[in-house]
């Protein structure tokens, strides 16, 4: 993405957020919001997250929550400088840094956070997006493996880590939580009723022992099929993505 590209304000929680993202780029969505919501952090505490993109998760869970200290780290300049424009645009005092994971800037290396997030891209093949910042964020030129990895070494000890991602790849998200993490639970979320889990949400406790718990499934539309124009959000989606309500899934 470059400076010429054209951009777009694009509405989240209800509009009480307003985030520029690029027309023909990738740009987030309900993942996004949800990974947000999942995160369980409180006022005062420090949140990183890994591949910030446009800063929507990252502003989500600053929007919900008052009082957090925002850092982003995001590998493309273009979708760096959207971040930080979007905080500024939106109040929300966050530091983006623009690097690479697998070369930890030092400004990151000297510090552990209580939270880290993460939508690692999700396609490991596959045809490339043409659009250089679309392909970039949603396939794998970095493992799974070593987003977790970063993700843990950033974490002080007890802190969580949230991860969204595709449900095929939970057994490789939780074979590398290994056993450096526990308190894992994870959160199937399903398009409709009856139909398989597309994307499970995982939070985990750096250096906990307690064992995982597989929650029932989160289901985003109350149809069993889509029949008409307009979402058909089931009604705890709606309360997510458009009032920006905690998906709690310790307590769920």
């Amino acid at each position: 993405m470059t400076r010429a590209d054209a951009l777009r304000a694009d509405g989240f929680l209800g509009g009480r957020l307003t985030i520029t993202q690029p027309v023909a780029g990738y740009r987030a969505g309900a993942d996004a919001v949800m990974l947000a919501a999942a995160c369980p952090a409180k006022s005062g505490e420090n949140v990183l997250e890994l591949g910030c993109g446009a800063g929507v998760a990252l502003l989500c869970l600053g929007a919900r929550v008052d009082d957090l200290q925002l850092t982003g780290l995001e590998l493309q300049p273009g979708y760096a400088d959207l971040a930080r424009q979007n905080a500024k645009t939106n109040g929300l005092p966050a530091t983006i840094i623009e690097g690479d994971l697998t070369h930890m800037p030092a400004a990151l290396r000297s510090h552990s956070f209580d939270h880290v997030i993460a939508n690692p891209p999700y396609f490991a093949s596959g045809t490339i997006a043409p659009d250089a910042g679309r392909g970039t964020a949603r396939h794998e030129d970095v493992p799974l493996s070593l987003w977790i990895e970063c993700g843990l070494r950033r974490l002080q000890p007890g802190g969580w880590l949230t991860l969204i991602h595709r449900a095929e790849r939970l057994a490789e998200i939780l074979a590398n939580l290994g056993a450096r993490a526990g308190e894992i639970t994870i959160l199937p979320v399903s398009a409709r009723t009856g139909r398989e889990a597309g994307r499970v949400i995982v939070l985990a406790r750096k250096g906990a022992r307690t064992p995982p718990r597989l929650l029932f499934p989160f289901i985003m539309h109350e149809k069993p099929s889509h029949l008409t124009d307009g979402e058909d959000l089931s009604a705890e989606a709606h309360a997510v993505l458009r009032q920006g309500v905690a998906l709690n899934l310790r307590d769920r």
